[in-house]
This record gives structure tokens, sequence and C-alpha cells, in this order.
């Protein structure tokens, strides 16, 4: 089959690989119809997540149909339209019990790996994101190995098209999560989403969702601003402005009440901590630049919280702590609790309430996948969104 493999930093490509079999008895194969390039792969392109190898497949956003199933799967059924959690989960252990899917302790093969790193426990498998994280084979390639099939495949039984189920895989459930995160009071608070991207996109209409008085976001790229406008934020370009300065404008002195850190490890901005944050970086000094969350702590109001649906690899300095404590600020933040999320999204989109696939401004065969990850870094044509189809 063909799919999209990383082939060093800075390098993904189309090769053909082996077909995947089942391994057992829980597993599915799956034949992808539609994947997506997410924010969260552009770490892995620039090298920012250890243990990756040469040959892994990537993906974690995709869909299709199942057409192989092992002897103990006994809810997906050959033929079956599904769509798949980018993180994997046994739905029997303690975490999984309690709605905490991406925290699952049988699904990473590689725990020990990433105990040493992140500390007592693990976080669950991922799919196509590193040995770190289980070492789990991408959908972003003609056919997909699904573990824990049972519990990571969700049937799509309606006539929706693929383009408005599939970020029920990750990009909405993880803006809706980083905006539940927030508790926000419907009708008084004010959030505040850095990072106009998919997630952030999907942070903001999930704000308004849950009932927010209104929402501003932080960007620099005009179409993503533009984007968000059309929802009927109110933006701030922060290569125009002094971020901290027009936030405490908009909400009377305050600062926003919530703040949601929808960019990550890998923040532009400006500043002396800004440079040095990339200066480190690049010599690999440290895993994450911060200043995304560094003005999401300034600015945000006395007792209101930061999400951070953002990505994060590793150690962090230069972090505001201080002003976290002193403000008495509550951080949330983690890996998407996916599962919980699917069939009331689903609600939303069956009825109407949104379409997510507002999002995408790329469509194109998979073997346009690699010119299309550096399409999306580096942010050119207007690219926002991205979707493959393996079978073009």
């Amino acid at each position: 089959m063909k799919a999209i493999v990383w082939q060093g930093t800075n390098h993904v490509g189309v090769e053909t690989v082996p077909d995947p079999t089942l391994l057992l008895p829980t597993d599915a194969i799956v034949r992808v119809t539609s994947t997506a390039i997410c924010g969260s792969d552009l770490h892995l392109l620039d090298g920012y997540i250890p243990s990756m190898e040469k040959g892994d497949i990537l993906g974690h956003e995709f869909m299709g149909e199942v057409v192989e199933v092992g002897a103990d799967v006994k809810k997906v059924r050959p033929g079956e339209r599904v769509i798949m959690p980018f993180n994997l989960a046994c739905g029997v252990c303690d975490p999984c019990r309690r709605g905490l899917f991406s925290a699952c302790d049988n699904s990473n093969p590689n725990h020990r790996m990433a105990e040493a790193l992140y500390g007592a426990t693990s976080a669950s498998g991922l799919f196509g994101y590193s040995h770190l994280f289980g070492g789990y084979a991408g959908g972003q390639a003609q056919f997909v190995r699904v573990p824990f099939a049972d519990v990571s495949c969700f049937a799509i039984e309606s006539d929706l098209r693929d383009d408005q189920v599939l970020f029920l895989t990750d990009i909405f459930p993880t803006g809706y999560q980083a905006a539940e995160n927030c508790g926000i009071v419907p009708g008084r608070d004010v959030v505040a989403v850095f990072g106009a991207g998919p997630v952030g996109q999907f942070a903001l209409r999930s704000a308004q969702m849950l009932g927010a008085a209104e929402v501003i976001v932080v960007d620099r790229v005009p179409e993503r601003l533009r984007l968000a406008e059309a929802a009927g934020a109110r933006t701030v370009n922060y290569e125009q402005t002094d971020v901290l300065e027009a936030l405490r404008e908009a909400t009377g002195g305050r600062g926003p009440d919530h703040v949601i850190d929808a960019v990550g490890l890998e923040a532009h901005g400006h500043g002396p901590g800004a440079l040095l944050d990339t200066a480190e970086q690049k010599l690999r000094l440290s895993f994450d630049r911060i200043t995304a969350l560094r003005w999401a702590i300034l600015s945000c109001a006395k007792g209101g919280t930061v999400s951070m649906p953002g990505v994060y690899g590793g150690l962090v300095d230069k972090m505001p702590l201080g002003a976290a404590f002193s403000k008495g600020l509550t951080l949330k933040m983690g890996q998407t609790h996916t599962h919980r999320y699917v069939r009331p999204l689903l609600e939303r989109i069956q009825g109407g309430e949104i379409d997510p696939s507002f999002v995408i401004t790329h469509r194109a065969a998979l073997s346009k996948g690699p010119e299309l990850y550096k399409t999306f870094r580096d942010k050119h044509d207007g690219c926002i969104k991205v979707v493959l189809d393996p079978w073009a």
C-alpha cells in the first residue's frame, strides 16, 4: 500500500509499505477513505518529538471502511463506515472507566519509555505519533490496523460526508475539551484563544456553543483571523499590536476570564523571551517555545483558567509561574479524551449546529501530502487545513 512516512527531520515522503495485518484478535483493518494533516504532525516533521524512526507511518486524523476484524471483535463489522479517535484506549482500565481515555493504562506498549521522560505513568498510545506513544502506524495510508477495535471504532450510520465527520477524530473534540475545561459561565465570561489554526477555530466555536459572552482570537495570519471573524470573534494580530494591552482594553482592564493556548511547542512571537526560546529550541536545549503560553498566563484574569490543548514536549523555562500563582489561575491541559466527545459532537453536526468542513482549505491525493506538509507548516497559499484522499 501507499503511505506517508517520516524520513528524517524536515523530510516526509510517500512510500510503498507492507499492508497491515491483524496482530491481535481485538484488531480491525480499515480501508482509509479520508485522512488529514494535523498541526501536531508538524512537530514530528520539525523533529521536536523524540523517538521517531525512519519509515514510521504518519497520521492520526483518518476514517474509512472496515474490511477485516479479529476473532474477538464483537461490535464492529466489515463494511461499516467508521471514525477512529487519534488516541487508543482499551476501555476497561481504571482511567478508561472514568472517561480518561487519553490516560489509558494498557494501550502504550512502550510505556516505560514515556515514563522515563514524563514520570511515573504514561499517556495512552497514539496513532502515528512516535515510539514514545506506542510506535503505532498512522492513518496517512491506504489501510491501517486499529487495535481495540470495539472501543476505537465509531460507526457513522448517517449520510454525512467524510469531511463533516473526519475531524471528530481529533481537532473538533480537542477544541471542545479546551473550551469545556474553562468552565465558562454562559453570558458572562470572555474567552481568549491564542492560535487561529484548526484547533483554535474549533475552540472558538466550542466556546460560543458553551455560551461565552465574547471570544477574542490572537494570531498573525490574515486568512486565519478572517475565518475567526466570520464566526463572530474579535481578533488581535500580535504583529500589529501589543497583545497584553489589547486584551486588557477589550475586557475593561481585567483580562479575559479564560485563555486557551491552541498553539503549543512551536509558538511564534517577538521580544527577548521569544528569541531566547527559539535559540534554545534550535540548539536542542529546550523542547518548547512557550510565547503563547507566557502571554496566556500574563493576560488571564484573576481566578481564571488557562486551558492548554496545544502540544508540549518536554521541559520549559521562563514560564511565569509566579504570575499564575499570584492570580490564582487554574491550568488544565493534556491529550483529549476523544472517545468521550464523539457521540455528543456528532449529534451537534447532525443537528446542523456546525459543519466542521468549514476549516478545509486544501484537498489533494495522498501523493501530494509531502509538499502540503510544508505548505501547511509555512502557512503558504492560505493553507489552514489539508485533507488527503489515499485512493485518488
